[in-house]
């Protein structure tokens, strides 16, 4: 479990092909990795991986092929957002996130708005149905609020610290991302489609013995 506020910034150096996946090493010197441990979860970009090698400043890390298919930015040489699992003692500065990615979405705009940044996105399939005004969403690992839903766009406002301590500061238009929901937006969502399936329906009678 993460809250979606970056720790450190991370650079993918490394990239060997598995039989079902691949293996990362990433460069993470300013996230202290003392305290880290082989079997630890850190997100990368929003996606929980688990630590199999350390190194003073890496650690490596194994990404399946379902992994890869619906996420984004784990690629060599790409820039990374990391945050180590949360602690129990740890403040929730941010909101509840478990860094399995809902799906891909695309930055329509990245602009600078007064001292800030305006951010819109293309949230793809059906991902629109969990984003609410005023509700939490993680991009590529970062929690934001959500400003504004259009369609199937939403729009957030990015300050001056998350611009210049995350990859934010590189986003472009264009660039995809990794979106995930609320935690407790599924939950209502699932909750929603049972109500309406058992909607008309009647309890059968106990078969007469």
């Amino acid at each position: 479990m993460f809250t979606g506020i970056v720790q450190g910034l991370g650079h993918i150096e490394s990239v060997k092909e598995l039989a079902a996946g691949r293996r990362l090493v990433i460069h993470a010197p300013t996230l202290g990795l003392q305290e880290v441990q082989p079997g630890d979860s850190i997100a990368v970009s929003g996606v929980c991986l688990t630590v199999v090698s350390l190194f003073p400043e890496h650690f490596e890390v194994d990404v399946s092929e379902v992994t890869l298919d619906g996420t984004c930015g784990l690629e060599l040489g790409m820039d990374v957002n990391l945050e180590k699992a949360l602690r129990l003692s740890d403040r929730l500065g941010g909101h509840l996130v478990t860094g399995h990615v809902d799906g891909v979405g695309v930055v329509l705009a990245y602009e600078p708005k007064g001292e800030s940044h305006f951010l819109c996105i293309s949230a793809l399939d059906d991902l629109p149905r969990y984003l609410a005004r005023k509700g939490s969403v993680a991009v590529n690992g970062v929690s934001l609020t959500i400003n504004e839903v259009k369609d199937s766009d939403f729009e957030v406002n990015i300050i001056p610290h998350t611009h210049a301590v995350t990859t934010f500061s590189s986003l472009e238009a264009g660039d995809p991302v990794n979106i995930e929901v609320d935690l407790l937006a599924r939950y209502v969502e699932r909750a929603r489609f049972w109500e309406e399936s058992l909607e008309g329906q009647t309890t059968a009678s106990p078969p007469v013995l």
